[in-house]
């Protein structure tokens, strides 16, 4: 009887702390309304739901380093007034869902800013081949930020603006 409850115990506890990634993961389609930059979005789905969205396994330069603009009017281009569907692998800190967003004519937005060497692929969070060779063709082709002798990344970008207000 104690191995049960034991049981019982653990199974509830397993649904309490990854129901909610659960239920947040999958597929989500919506309508670009916003674009905050080159790597987060805002969705309305069907129910008229803001979600704000921010692209899986890339990082686009922060607000105030070099290609940041580029980086947000080519996702704006990409998206911006259109129908997109999103491959939801995560929801962050900030509650924002994390994923690959793609158009409706089939343009994975993730795979075209790393392409076009808008974006760093962030190998903390994705180790997919793909994404690894796009970012390494667009430093060979010198394209986008990648002509630049010294670009920082933006999670360094970060770092050092926190650093800088201690």
């Amino acid at each position: 009887m104690n191995i049960i409850k034991i049981s019982i115990k653990y199974f509830l506890s397993f649904l309490i702390l990854f129901l909610p990634i659960i239920c947040f993961c999958g597929i989500i389609k919506g309508k670009v309304v916003r674009v905050s930059d080159g790597d987060t979005i805002t969705i309305l789905d069907s129910t008229n739901t803001q979600i704000r969205v921010r692209f899986y396994g890339i990082d686009c330069p922060e607000k105030g380093q070099d290609f940041a603009n580029v980086a947000r009017q080519f996702t704006s281009d990409l998206c911006f007034s259109k129908m997109v569907t999103v491959d939801v692998k995560d929801i962050d800190r900030y509650g924002r869902r994390v994923g690959i967003v793609w158009t409706s004519d089939s343009v994975d937005v993730n795979l075209a800013l790393l392409k076009s060497g808008l974006a760093w692929h962030y190998k903390m969070f994705d180790k997919s081949d793909e994404f690894a060779q796009a970012e390494h063709l667009a430093q060979l082709n010198k394209s986008g930020l990648w002509r630049q002798r010294n670009a920082v990344r933006p999670w360094e970008y970060r770092r050092s603006k926190k650093l800088r207000l201690i």
